[in-house]
């Protein structure tokens, strides 16, 4: 008996070998990695976004755990990505574009007229990216949410993936989630909220 391949592994793995900087993973997120996000989510989390929704394994944790399809907004850069998204999940709001551009194409949607998100989750490779970029994302992504709302991110290096000078410049509070041993490659899960005031 073959064994079971993750739906979409071989996209994801193909989008790797394409562009391995900009597809920050060589595997999609395991459902350990999927729960650990998950698990930071605020208790009243209704609303959320998604950047770099990959195959859809974070996705599919979201709406398994109760967040309803109209209410998850997904964001993904690659087109073929993208168009996997599409078809796995017809009735969840897939977006192609860049995060820099989230709350525009938030609004655009339509998705924001119902009120902020409670919680931004990200697959996004932020540690690889210059510091520029880094804030411009994470500016956009505070953008779109309620106040008190999280920003989760994975990453896979040992050190926290905004870097401190753009976590400043940003007014972020930052907390170490849980570290996922499961997960190709191991992962550590932050959590992003900006400072009062």
């Amino acid at each position: 008996m073959k064994p079971q391949r993750k739906p979409g592994a071989w996209t994801f793995f193909r989008q790797w070998l394409k562009n391995p900087l900009r597809v920050a993973a060589v595997a999609p997120s395991s459902a350990e990695l999927a729960a650990a996000m998950i698990a930071e989510l605020p208790d009243d989390a209704a609303r959320v976004i998604e950047l770099g929704g990959g195959t859809g394994a974070i996705t599919r944790a979201l709406l398994d755990a109760g967040i309803r399809d109209q209410d998850l907004l997904v964001l993904e850069l690659n087109e073929e990505l993208h168009a996997h998204l599409q078809v796995r999940f017809p009735r969840v709001p897939v977006l192609l574009g860049d995060a820099r551009m989230l709350p525009a194409l938030a609004r655009e949607q339509g998705y924001l007229s119902d009120g902020p998100a409670d919680a931004v989750v990200s697959g996004l490779g932020l540690l690889a990216m210059p510091h520029p970029l880094q804030r411009d994302i994470i500016a956009a992504a505070f953008q779109c949410l309620r106040p008190g709302g999280v920003f989760v991110q994975f990453t896979y290096g040992p050190a926290a993936p905004v870097a401190d000078a753009v976590a400043r410049q940003l007014s972020l509070r930052v907390r170490r989630g849980e570290f996922v041993l499961r997960n190709v490659p191991p992962a550590t899960v932050y959590v992003y909220t900006r400072a009062a005031g």
